[in-house]
């Protein structure tokens, strides 16, 4: 199983440091937020494997900001694994009613939260999630950074690949400029939108080759999809 990132969400610094600690021991890479907004930042910047949410926040709450993440279609796969000093058992049904995939009650055994986090990635990513995709002649691989067309190299600039990464790893929908600039640039980049119309044009032109570019689709008045339907299917 390859390194993941892990986000921590608590309002207790103390708390986070000391997770921080163990799952740093325990390989993982590790990023904190202190409420739910930093937290939904990074977590579109980011886009951390694992999400260790805390259930009470100032503010918005961790099963507030779970509620969203499983409302919007690109932060619903998210794993979540809830933290909460309530033991009695409606609320912890409730956190699995809300999409958490599991739950661990305070005080915790770090030990015990280093198992949990490992089972729920063999679970939900049994055989790795850095594996080449395939498409028609289109071969795409996180790891080597490589992209190739019926076997033959392709060049694309950094943000060509990451947009082609994105694109393929969330096939047949249609995505708005805006939520592209999101999951491709990141939440804070303030830039025009029209910069993806830009970027989807050189990696099409990048595509060219045995006519793979045709799966980057224009949809009129709501913005890109990758897809292996002819336009009309």
């Amino acid at each position: 199983m390859s390194e993941a990132t892990v986000l921590i969400v608590d309002d207790e610094p103390n708390i986070r440091d000391m997770v921080s600690i163990a799952l740093d021991t325990a390989g993982f890479t590790c990023l904190q937020a202190e409420n739910a907004g930093e937290a939904h930042a990074l977590i579109l910047d980011e886009k951390p494997d694992v999400v260790l949410l805390d259930w009470m926040m100032p503010g918005t709450s961790g099963l507030e900001l779970l509620r969203r993440l499983r409302r919007d279609e690109l932060t619903e796969e998210i794993s979540v694994i809830m933290l909460t000093a309530k033991a009695e058992e409606d609320n912890a049904v409730q956190g699995l009613n809300s999409g958490a995939d599991d739950y661990i009650t305070k005080p915790f055994s770090p030990r015990e939260l280093v198992a949990r986090i490992k089972a729920l990635m063999r679970r939900r990513d049994p055989q790795g999630g850095d594996q080449p995709i395939k498409v028609d002649q289109l071969v795409y691989d996180p790891v080597s950074h490589h992209a190739s067309i019926a076997g033959k190299p392709v060049a694309m600039g950094p943000t060509e690949f990451k947009l082609l990464g994105f694109f393929l790893t969330h096939q047949e929908r249609v995505y708005s400029r805006e939520q592209i600039l999101d999951h491709v640039w990141g939440s804070n980049t303030y830039v025009d939108e029209r910069t993806v119309d830009v970027h989807i044009k050189r990696l099409r032109n990048a595509l060219a080759l045995e006519d793979q570019a045709r799966f980057i689709q224009t949809v009129r008045g709501a913005g890109y999809r990758f897809s292996q339907k002819l336009v009309g299917e």
